[in-house]
């Protein structure tokens, strides 16, 4: 059973503090060069193929801003 993942990150509520980026053992996350409404550089999904769906990004950001998918995948 093989299953891949995908996060969704809300980039209006994202600060920028970067928690995700680094518990992502994948790299899947990085903050953007580009900022948000409130002026953050906020976490953007950078290597969508490789997410694995850990849901590590999600736990550790403080403002709950990352929504985790986790699909099966049938080989």
């Amino acid at each position: 059973m093989k299953f891949i993942g995908a996060i969704v990150v809300d980039t209006n509520r994202c600060k920028g503090c970067n928690l995700c980026a680094v518990a992502c053992a994948k790299n899947v996350i990085a903050l953007s060069a580009k900022v948000n409404q409130f002026g953050y550089n906020y976490a953007e999904v950078v290597k969508a193929d490789d997410c694995i769906g850990c849901a590590s990004c999600g736990i550790v950001c403080p403002d709950a801003c990352i929504t985790v998918y986790k699909k099966e995948v049938k080989a």
